[in-house]
């Protein structure tokens, strides 16, 4: 049996001296192969005493201080693969989606606005309508804004409540009326006391709704009949449920979902860093909500991304930074001193990138990670592990040096990614490209490799590919089998915790012998057919 509930002794026994030389702590390990670069295939861990059953392994995790995930998998800033669809998806699952830049800063303004009101429990600041307004002018802001409600609270000049607009008359045929005209009036209007729900909001609400049948909405108001915030039935029962669940969401002090957003260190056409455009951007996705910027380029120890982290740094101090990306100590160090809270290691792992033909640059994943561990400033911020990831295994190895994976090949595929499909033999397929594509860079991630003022008359040097990923299911289902090969890992290590699976970890290095070995080798495999 592999795990047993049989009561064990408290003292885990001591390690062997045999084991001691063939399997080794991460400092002795890397040090015997300290010339040779090494990435996930090219190890093993060995299994350790264990009376942790995986099912309870926890795997929580930080990127700052102020930003905890559930899970410790972030999806990447590619442009086939996440946009608002899939950062909806991962916050929902416990994790991040980082929200690419290949679009203009107005578009991704908007993805990140989706993510941020997509659920909420008390909405702080909601959108409110003034009583002279006319319907056409509510229709055009929820065009422009790509608002996905209708129903509007009217105030005042100083807030306070006058009424509310329902869903039903926002509509063409009334555009000519004004929202004084349409409005419900503050007499009919069912409220909540914010005093009255300081305690527990969500339970405040929920009860609201269980004594009222039919009424979606009750606005907040203070003793002056001040607007306050709103309630929203499908948002309480959402989170009531999420309470209860196995797999729980991550949300900010407000109860809307995490989400990052990736830019860019954008220069002037004089090669000087463009600090009014950079802080306007970061400016505008700060006021929707964003929880976590990152400074995104292919090599990030450079002038360039150290100036952008500090300038952000110091606009906005409670800001989660993630910077990178790098894949040494010193780099770890620079950013770290430049005030960063979170670093990407990788260069060249992806299956898209093509960084280390063209360029002769990068170091496999392991070696990078455990270098970049080794960093002085490793106490302060975080590592995330940026590539390479094909299957759960390789999460775990990564986690014995990192606080978070960055996934895209594994998550191109699902329904919730922006690839285009496209259809094969009758397979279903979605792009996926490298964002050192020639396509990726002529739509705007040129300056991610350095190359965004080429002379017209001059190709940009592509550092990826442009491929296919046959269509898979909801990312839901991804994330379940990562994560549960994640707790499977600590499982086999004892390792309850994503902290102690860095303490537990013993290396081992493994031959192709060995890694044909680690597969189903020597059969015929038989592949049951899905249910419909």
């Amino acid at each position: 049996m592999l795990y047993s509930n049989m009561a064990h002794s408290s003292e885990k026994s001591p390690t062997h001296s045999v084991d001691q030389v063939f399997y080794q702590e991460a400092d002795a390990f890397f040090k015997t192969h300290a010339h040779t670069a090494l990435t996930y295939d090219d190890i093993t861990l060995a299994t350790r005493y264990s009376d942790v059953l995986p099912r309870k392994a926890q795997v929580d995790t930080a990127l700052s201080e102020r930003l905890k995930l559930h899970i410790p998998i972030i999806s990447s800033d590619m442009d086939t693969v996440t946009e608002s669809e899939m950062a909806i998806a991962m916050a929902l699952n416990g994790g991040l989606g980082l929200i690419h830049y290949n679009m203009t800063e107005a578009q991704q303004v908007k993805e990140v606005a989706r993510v941020k009101n997509f659920v909420h429990g008390l909405i702080q600041e909601p959108i409110t309508a003034k009583p002279d307004q006319h319907i056409g002018d509510l229709l055009k802001l929820i065009e422009n804004k790509q608002y996905n409600f209708k129903t509007f609270p009217v105030v005042d000049t100083h807030g306070k409540l006058l009424g509310l607009v329902p869903s039903a008359v926002v509509k063409e045929r009334y555009k000519g009326r004004t929202v004084k005209e349409a409005m419900h009036a503050r007499k009919e209007l069912y409220t909540l006391d914010e005093v009255a729900i300081e305690k527990d909001p969500i339970a405040a609400a929920d009860a609201f709704f269980n004594e009222h049948l039919g009424i979606h909405k009750v606005l907040v108001v203070d003793k002056n009949d001040t607007l306050r915030g709103l309630f929203t039935l499908s948002d309480i029962e959402r989170i009531i449920e999420e309470r209860a669940a196995t797999v729980k969401p991550t949300r900010d002090a407000q109860f809307r979902l995490l989400c990052g957003a990736a830019v860019s260190a954008t220069r002037t056409a004089s090669g000087d860093l463009d600090k009014q455009r950079i802080l306007g951007h970061v400016g505008n996705l700060v006021q929707e909500g964003v929880d976590a910027v990152a400074i995104s380029t292919a090599h990030g120890h450079t002038l360039g991304v150290g100036e952008t982290v500090k300038l952000l740094r110091q606009e906005h101090p409670e800001l989660t930074l993630i910077a990178g990306n790098v894949t040494s100590a010193e780099g770890v160090d620079f950013l770290a001193d430049a005030g960063a809270d979170a670093i990407k290691i990788g260069q060249g792992p992806g299956s898209i990138c093509t960084t280390r033909i063209v360029a002769g640059v990068g170091i496999p994943q392991m070696t990078a990670l455990y270098v970049a561990s080794k960093s002085a400033s490793r106490g302060k911020v975080r590592l995330i592990a940026d590539g390479g990831i094909t299957k759960s295994g390789d999460i775990v190895k990564a986690m014995t040096l990192s606080d978070a994976v960055i996934c895209g090949g594994v998550l191109a595929g699902c329904k919730e990614a922006p690839g285009k499909i496209l259809e094969i033999n009758g397979k279903l397929y979605k792009e996926y490209r490298g964002m050192g594509s020639l396509e990726a860079m002529q739509a705007g991630s040129a300056a991610r490799y350095g190359q965004s003022n080429l002379d017209k008359n001059r190709k940009a040097t592509a550092e990826g590919v442009e491929a296919l990923k046959e269509v898979s299911g909801a990312v839901r289902e991804t994330l379940l089998q990562l994560v549960g090969g994640l707790q499977s890992g600590m499982g086999y290590l004892g390792a309850p915790s994503l902290e102690a699976l860095h303490s537990q970890a013993r290396f081992a290095r493994i031959t192709p012998a060995g890694q044909r070995e680690s597969a189903p080798h020597d059969i015929i495999e038989i592949k049951t057919a899905k249910n419909s």
